[in-house]
């Protein structure tokens, strides 16, 4: 394929209906990469701009860095940025010494064969990873030439969502150094008129804040902040910066008409948002979680929320709690309302709950959602009213009915679409993507509750996005016979402060004006509103807008449809599922955006080698189908890759010579071996023996496998106890247990732990190596052999160099000879003279089991097999690395 960089993005989007999450965060450009390279001799930024055209709504953004290599030898130059959760990106370019090399959309499966093409060349350069709550890092590196110049500009598209009546252009500045030129560049265009502007920053001194200008007046609206290089300076004369922190621009538009038409080449957007509307009286049930996993802080920032919502809920609202864990316990029989009498009495209910066992999920959200049922059928409660669940778990089902699919399917079959229910997930220990498909079955959305010092107003702030409902069972309607492919037009609910955005195509070519009409149930009557636009009009409109991108409206539809396309296909299955796929898939390579389906692919070629940058945008929740475990049929890198399986055979992988190395160890049942230890980045990993079953008068010799695996992470605080029966993580001094009937996703800060049922685990540690246990199951009545696991090692190269152990020891490259193939004692396994770690040995042709593409009857991988106990190939003896205990 040629010498070339590669960078591959692989980008899902994580819906955030009603969230915040709408934020450019983090410019970060490019880094050094070392203390020697922030000298005039090393990669020197002279120019970084962020540019920002808001046009209705949707921004369009543009990151730009220029550097050059002022040193005397070639140089790695990086690009990091943090971009927003909902955004998705639509080019990338890269210009060295006046050439542009341009991104590609393609379809994920063949964007990635090409990259693994690429890898196998090269070095993995970039990624994304999770960044914060609202952010990830999309990073890439290029190597430049002496005295050579680099433009990085990466190019992403976002519809902004209104919350608490304004718009949020969030932007989480960091530069690390003082640049030439800095500036921050944001143009607003909307066609209602814009009512405010506001802008400020955290970073921002009294010296800093006359750099900020900002200025609205009719349509428009301008924020610059451009400090010189002087000002930049944390002090006088100091080489480092003061810009670092967040730099937030908030603005709203003119509410003269309740909503906002407009038409421009064949389709529409349509903004609502009335205003001076009375309110509705809520009906809200909490259904809370009190199993033994939300113990000690959890709970009372759970109670600390509570408590600040009762102050703010309104006396023509009514209320209930459910608390669920062994079981599951209700304040009151029905719904009461929210007295001055009554708050007293939930104040004191709230300040003694309490911790009561395991997670009945499923009879705590039953609980919740009957008591509004019946509170509906006698009439006990407003007719026009809104009425929502809040639920708030930090676990997985537990206690009760734990199969997921059950309880998301009996939980939309009770609410039958009558109310919105909403799942705050607490912290990483739970099944996030189940909460998300129960949520969105029923017009709510899932939105995570990060385990902080902020966890109260997290909880408190979500509470307010609903607090205030003004219209329910809201629809817009549109002339059928003119328009198509609408987006979501039908809401149950109208929050205060937000705003309903629905987008469509126009059938009709000589159609010229179209009627919108707005009918929802209000606090008193039944509400209609009417909205009316031209495509003249629109023209008229934007006729004094300069910087309109392209056919904007087209791409906010396209932005909408995929994201609403998005959200059907996870709760989708079969014939669905594949439709909704295809119609993504279609709108995202048409118009250029990265999904969790595209990827894109950028090639620059280099003097010596392929490079390759991975760049993989993180789930908020994932549910994997299948194992991710290493593959002897993918290219090989330069990076090798070990395993230990059956009973117990041990394959170091060797890419510089196309082959591999096997061994065996033969010890007792009971004994606990060391497999990695690297004192650097903390991480020990120990495998503990088991043995066939044995009859009492059974003295022969009998096979031994790994039938308990200890994981050690001193840096995390964090044991991972691994058998074949089930899987134990315990983090400081929490504690949780898994089976491998389940199938979640678990993240927490440093560590991503997946179990596919009854199938394999995959552990990742950070940044650092990612380790894949197999397990095998055998007949429980076999007469001779039991359960038990593999273990294999992928990225192991990112562990330090003084990793060591049975498996550490060849993460190392490693060197042999293969002299004088001869016959040996089986025709069919020949034997030869190995020269390797300056000894001379006699090994034996063979193959080996590598069961991480069929866990039951394992693929042949052909090796050297090295007897004794792999005596010469390893370090000392086999007895060294005899431990006493699992950590």
């Amino acid at each position: 394929m040629g010498n070339q960089f590669l960078f591959f993005a692989l980008l899902v989007l994580i819906p955030a209906l009603g969230s915040s999450d709408f934020f450019i965060n983090n410019i970060r450009n490019i880094k050094k990469r070392n203390a020697a390279d922030a000298n005039s001799d090393g990669i020197d930024i002279y120019s970084m701009k962020v540019d920002c055209k808001v046009t209705s709504r949707f921004s369009h953004n543009v990151i730009m860095s220029r550097a050059v290599n002022r040193a005397n030898v070639s140089k790695e130059a990086f690009f990091d940025v943090e971009l927003p959760k909902t955004a998705f990106i639509t080019n990338f370019t890269m210009t060295i010494d006046g050439v542009t090399y341009s991104g590609t959309i393609k379809e994920k499966e063949a964007a990635q064969q090409q990259y693994q093409q690429a890898v196998a060349k090269g070095q993995t350069a970039g990624l994304v990873k999770a960044s914060g709550r609202k952010t990830e890092k999309f990073s890439v590196s290029v190597n430049i030439a002496a005295a050579s110049k680099v433009t990085f500009e990466l190019t992403y598209e976002e519809l902004l969502k209104r919350r608490f009546g304004k718009y949020e252009l969030f932007l989480k500045v960091n530069p690390k150094q003082l640049v030439n030129h800095f500036e921050i560049d944001a143009n607003i265009f909307e066609p209602q008129g814009i009512s405010y502007l506001e802008a400020e920053g955290s970073f921002i001194t009294n010296d800093l804040l006359p750099l900020i200008h900002k200025s609205f007046s009719g349509k428009k609206g301008h924020v610059s902040f451009k400090p010189t290089i002087d000002q930049q300076r944390s002090c006088q004369n100091c080489p480092t910066t003061q810009l670092n922190g967040d730099f937030l621009i908030t603005y709203d538009v003119n509410r003269e008409s309740p909503g906002d038409l407009q038409i421009v080449n064949g389709y529409f957007v349509h903004f609502f948002a009335p205003k001076n509307i009375s309110r509705l009286s809520k009906n809200i049930i909490f259904i809370i979680d009190v199993s033994i996993s939300m113990s000690g802080r959890k709970l009372q920032q759970t109670k600390d929320a509570l408590l600040k919502i009762l102050e703010d809920i309104k006396e023509d609202d009514y209320l209930n709690f459910v608390l669920f864990g062994d079981e599951v316990h209700k304040w009151k029989d029905t719904l009461i309302k929210a007295t001055p009498e009554n708050l007293d009495e939930a104040r004191r209910y709230v300040q003694n709950i309490g911790i009561a066992g395991w997670t009945n999920l499923h009879g705590g959200l039953l609980t919740g959602i009957e008591m509004l049922n019946e509170a509906h059928k006698n009439g006990s409660l407003p007719e026009r009213s809104a009425s929502l669940i809040i639920m708030l778990t930090d676990g997985r089902p537990t206690k009760g009915e734990r199969n997921t699919q059950i309880i998301i399917s009996d939980v939309k079959n009770a609410i039958q679409g009558k109310y919105p229910l909403y799942n705050l997930g607490f912290g990483y220990d739970l099944d996030y993507a189940s909460l998300e498909r129960m949520a969105a079955d029923n017009n709510g959305l899932a939105r995570r509750i990060y385990e902080d010092s902020d966890s109260a107003l997290q909880l408190q702030g979500f509470y307010d996005e609903v607090a205030n409902p003004l219209l329910t069972e809201v629809e817009l309607k549109y002339p059928e016979n003119a328009i198509s492919d609408l987006t979501q037009n039908h809401f149950k609910h109208y929050y205060d402060g937000s705003e309903l955005v629905v987008a469509g195509r126009i059938t009709d070519n000589d159609l010229n004006s179209i009627i919108a009409e707005v009918k929802a149930h209000g606090a008193e009557d039944n509400m209609t509103f009417t909205e009316q636009a031209d495509v003249e009009g629109t023209a008229k409109g934007f006729e004094d807008q300069q910087y309109i991108f392209g056919d904007y409206i087209e791409r906010l539809w396209a932005y909408l449809t995929i994201q609403q396309l998005l959200e059907k296909r996870n709760a989708a299955k079969g014939d669905e599922k594949a439709n909704l796929t295809a119609q993504a898939l279609e709108l995202s390579l048409k118009y250029k955006f990265v999904t969790p389906l595209t990827s894109m692919i950028v090639t620059k070629p280099e003097d010596n080698e392929d490079k390759a940058a991975l760049a993989d945008k993180p789930l908020e929740a994932e549910a994997s189908a299948s194992p991710v475990v290493p593959s002897y049929s993918s290219p090989a890198t330069s990076h090798m890759y070990t395993s230990v399986d059956g009973d117990p055979h041990f394959i170091i992988d060797v890419p510089l010579k196309e082959d591999a190395l096997c061994f065996n160890i033969n010890e007792d049942p009971g004994v606990v071996l060391n497999l990695i230890r690297d004192p650097s980045t903390g991480i020990t990993v120990n495998g503990q023996l088991v043995g066939d079953k044995q009859s009492s008068n059974d003295a022969g010799p009998h096979n031994t496998y790994i039938g308990r695996l200890g994981i050690l992470n001193t840096q995390l605080n964090m044991k991972l106890e691994i058998t074949p029966e089930k899987i134990t993580l315990q983090n400081g001094t929490k504690q949780m247990s898994f089976t491998w009937l389940d199938e979640v996703t678990l993240r927490h800060p440093g560590l991503t732990l997946k179990i596919i049922r009854k199938k394999s685990l995959e552990v990742s540690m950070g940044d650092g190596a990612t380790f894949v246990v197999v397990l095998h199951q055998v007949w429980r009545k076999h007469a001779t052999h039991g359960d038990f696991l593999g273990f294999y090692t992928i990225d192991s190269h990112k562990l330090s160099e003084y990793t060591h152990g049975l498996l550490g020891q060849f993460f190392h490259p490693i060197d042999f000879s293969i002299l004088e193939v001869h016959p040996g004692s089986d025709p069919k396994k020949p034997d030869a003279t190995m020269i390797v770690k300056n000894n001379q040995l006699t090994v034996t042709r063979g193959w080996q089991k590598d069961y991480t593409e069929d866990s039951k009857h394992g693929t042949n991988v052909p090796c050297w097999f090295i007897h004794n106990n792999g005596e010469g190939l390893i370090d000392g003896a086999y007895t060294d690395y005899v431990v006493s205990s699992l950590f």
